[in-house]
């Protein structure tokens, strides 16, 4: 008998790896999902309105990706015990960041990768949108506008996020907080 996968004690499949395949497929089917819907709500976005509104949402979907990157770092970053002592006297949200906590590891990816990289795509294709538009008489003018709002767009995301691994990691304990208390207001 082939023994790749084996089941742990809640029943999810494993691989002798220890690769959680049930997420991973989890994870690649909400990817898909978020990733269709984010790119069609944009693209009929930016077709009803003007470029200062395209842009604002361009740097909605870089703010986006920079905000749930510092959750992603906060989590992997956070400890338990403060929460702990929450939990204790009932504070709203600090099973819910115990929790958070607790599965780091599918948060961060979550966080980081699905909403993060996603963004960063939607960010790109809102660019060339945006660039198509501005550009439309091509020369010089043309190709140093594209090269600009690109390297802006680059620029910002990366710089961003680089504060805000800093600030994910210097303050995740309250960032976890706060994502807690939200999560317990919607859970209800």
């Amino acid at each position: 008998m082939d023994n790749r996968s084996e089941k742990t004690e809640k029943g999810k499949k494993k691989s002798s790896s220890g690769v959680n395949v049930r997420w991973i497929l989890t994870i690649s089917a909400v990817s898909f999902v978020l990733s269709v819907t984010m790119s069609y709500l944009s693209e009929q976005a930016l077709n009803n309105v003007g470029n200062l509104i395209a842009f604002f949402i361009l740097f909605l979907f870089v703010f986006i990706g920079i905000l749930f990157d510092v959750i992603g770092v906060a989590a992997t970053a956070a400890t338990e015990k403060r929460f702990h002592s929450m939990a204790a006297r009932k504070v709203k949200g600090a099973k819910q960041s115990i929790w958070i906590i607790r599965n780091a590891e599918k948060v961060g990816s979550f966080c980081n990768d699905v909403v993060g990289d996603i963004s960063g795509i939607i960010s790109g294709a809102t660019s060339a949108i945006i660039i198509a538009r501005l550009t439309q008489g091509g020369g010089i003018a043309s190709v140093l506008m594209s090269l600009g709002i690109t390297g802006c767009v680059a620029s910002l995301t990366i710089g961003g996020k680089a504060i805000g691994k800093t600030f994910g990691i210097s303050h995740s304990e309250d960032i976890i907080a706060v994502v807690g208390r939200l999560m317990a207001l919607f859970s209800k």
